[in-house]
């Protein structure tokens, strides 16, 4: 009674209605970041994906780009790889019933590495119970910060925790022989994209300063 046109048997649905089935879903992408202007392989993660389905990045700015390429690799899993310059981006997956999603946020992030100015290698020799203050410099498009990844540092030596120049600095302590010290400094910038790089400090001990620790 509630059919106003047409009649019941047109109301059921038939071959000529096509059922639209469930939307995409999206879980993650992996990596997170991007270089600029990079050709870069990206898998995303959801349900619901089929050889058909449409990726694209969305930029918070709202430009929209396409893929390079799409590899489907399963129903929950493609590698699509793409080239985008800096800015954050959203993830759009439309399968295509025309049924749509969008990642909540912008979980792209493409910009610059961090990039050290110091060069590797030696940082300099002193002598046993100096004091010490030197500088390593990187820089990203964001603040970049410092760790120690491995090594050792000269006793009485720390790193700082200032960003894009930090100092290794102290009084040399406990050093008793001639020694060069190695170590590896990591920059990691806001985007938690990271450069390693190796250096070393050499501390040396004369005859006068050894003669204290015997």
């Amino acid at each position: 009674s509630n059919i106003s046109t047409g009649t019941l048997n047109d109301a059921r649905l038939s071959a000529n209605v096509t059922l639209l089935g469930a939307s995409p879903t999206y879980s993650g992408i992996s990596p997170t970041t991007a270089l600029p202007s990079t050709a870069t392989n990206i898998t995303v993660t959801g349900t619901g994906f089929t050889a058909t389905t449409i990726f694209e990045l969305v930029s918070t700015a709202g430009a929209i780009i396409t893929p390079n390429s799409v590899t489907l690799n399963s129903a929950t899993s493609v590698t699509m790889n793409v080239t985008a310059t800096g800015g954050t981006y959203f993830i759009r997956i439309e399968n295509d019933s025309g049924l749509a999603t969008r990642s909540t946020n912008a979980d792209l992030s493409v910009s610059q590495a961090p990039s050290f100015s110091t060069s590797a290698g030696t940082l300099g020799s002193f002598d046993a119970g100096a004091s010490i203050n030197v500088a390593i410099t990187a820089s990203s498009d964001s603040a970049v910060d410092f760790s120690k990844t491995s090594g050792t540092f000269p006793g009485g030596l720390s790193l700082g925790n200032t960003q894009n120049t930090v100092y290794l600095a102290g009084t040399n302590s406990g050093t008793s022989a001639t020694t060069t010290f190695n170590f590896t400094i990591r920059a990691t910038d806001q985007e938690s994209q990271t450069a390693d790089r190796a250096f070393s400090m050499t501390i040396n001990v004369g005859m006068q300063e050894s003669m204290r620790f015997i």
